[in-house]
């Protein structure tokens, strides 16, 4: 038995050009205003991801990422427009196929890093796009962990910054685990929950990573597995899957099409 598929993964990397000058110039800039223009911005990057059925996640705000198997990737010109008429900012944007959604956010990367630095005045709305071999958007698969009762375990027992200290490292631990041992692209995305963009994993390698996490940090996962065509019908069969777990005890799910084999 195998515990991956290879099918091709779109990934798409987005970074705020020469963001760091723009935020103390021609002083520093209030950073409440700042969170807020991230914010609005990832919100308007969300939005665009959703005309392909795909997902979008804040990682650092001034860098964002998202996974979009269904987008021609000149089609981030018009989200670069928009950005540009509605922001005093404007945003690169590298786009990666791989069979994994690593190599994959690896080369959206590499083409944004060779067309310059980050803070360089004359990187503007760069927009390019690797293919790493032959790989071809695929399926997509998606796992939606969440810990398992943090209201009676963290968020009613501890204050609320040991709560989120406990969560976040677990979300890291398990982040780290899915990068180094399955090229997985892995995103905490508010209170307890955490997804991951993967190749398919089985329930049992699931199992085993769910282990080494509350070995290592002392926080118990579960998990929805879903598959579909874009991230957005893998995710929603992660959700009931998740929901499945929440309402059983199971802690691992398997939405229908991925089963043990």
């Amino acid at each position: 038995m195998s515990d991956v598929s290879h099918d091709g993964v779109r990934m798409v990397a987005l970074q705020i050009d020469d963001y760091g000058p723009w935020t103390t110039t021609p002083e520093p800039r209030r950073e409440t205003d700042l969170q807020a223009l991230q914010s609005r911005l990832f919100a308007t990057v969300a939005d665009f991801f959703t005309q392909f059925d795909g997902y979008a996640f804040a990682d650092r705000y001034d860098n964002m990422i998202g996974v979009a198997n269904e987008s021609d990737p000149t089609a981030f010109e018009r989200l670069q427009t928009q950005i540009e008429n509605q922001y005093p900012v404007t945003v690169s944007v590298g786009v990666g196929t791989a069979e994994t959604p690593r190599r994959a956010l690896e080369a959206a990367n590499s083409v944004l890093q060779r067309a310059g630095s980050a803070q360089d005045a004359d990187r503007t709305a760069v927009l390019d796009h690797r293919t790493v071999g032959d790989a071809v958007p695929g399926a997509v698969t998606v796992a939606h962990f969440d810990v398992v009762d943090a209201t009676g375990t963290l968020t009613d027992q501890v204050s609320s910054a040991e709560a989120g200290h406990t969560i976040r490292r677990a979300a890291l631990d398990l982040r780290e685990q899915l990068w180094e041992r399955y090229d997985a692209v892995t995103q905490f995305v508010g209170g307890d929950n955490v997804i991951a963009v993967c190749p398919s994993l089985t329930p049992s390698t699931l199992g085993e990573i769910n282990d080494h996490v509350r070995e290592s940090t002392g926080v118990e996962l579960q998990v929805g597995l879903g598959r579909g065509p874009t991230a957005h019908a893998a995710g929603d069969d992660a959700k009931h899957a998740l929901e499945h777990c929440r309402a059983t005890g199971e802690r691992i799910h398997a939405a229908f099409g991925l089963v043990e084999r």
